[in-house]
């Protein structure tokens, strides 16, 4: 039986202090909260990927980068997981995008365009690059807000 109990926690030793457990929930909360902040743009405006979606893109990229951290990987092997996942989230994003073939429309775009983003932004987060993550997010969200506003003044005639 204690070798049991000893395997078992031996597999959940990963986490072997308080610093490394405040690092690892910082990393992952700002990650959820700066995707939220993108979902929560995308949901207002009514757009299929809102809230819980970008927060899930933005975690698992979040993720996909603390875990090899973690675990040592070297930089070279973690420039691969990255492209995984870089590739990974454009069937994600493919996934938005609607086209309406009797109005030759393509709807989603935008939206397919902030799941990546978001999915940089988790990465960015993961890495502990918490105030380039806050950065990103606020460019990201001048370009889904203010743009459009911008856009239509231009287009509103005076």
């Amino acid at each position: 039986m204690n070798v049991i109990w000893s395997t078992i926690a031996a597999e959940f030793a990963d986490i072997p202090d308080v610093s490394t457990i405040t690092l690892i929930t910082v990393r992952l909360l700002v990650a959820a909260i700066l995707g939220g902040i993108l979902g929560y743009e995308r949901e207002r405006k009514r757009r299929s990927a809102g809230v819980r979606t970008h927060m899930l893109v933005a975690v698992g990229a979040a993720l996909f980068v603390i875990g090899p951290l973690q675990s040592g990987m070297e930089v070279g092997d973690l420039s691969r997981v990255l492209q995984g996942v870089v590739q990974g989230i454009g069937f994600l994003g493919a996934g938005a995008i609607i086209v309406r073939s009797s109005q030759r429309q393509i709807e989603g775009l935008t939206t397919a365009a902030s799941i990546w983003a978001t999915a940089g932004i988790g990465i960015i987060a993961g890495l502990g690059l918490e105030a380039t993550a806050v950065l990103s997010t606020t460019v990201v969200l001048l370009i889904l807000a203010v743009v459009p506003l911008i856009l239509r003044k231009s287009e509103d005639p005076e």
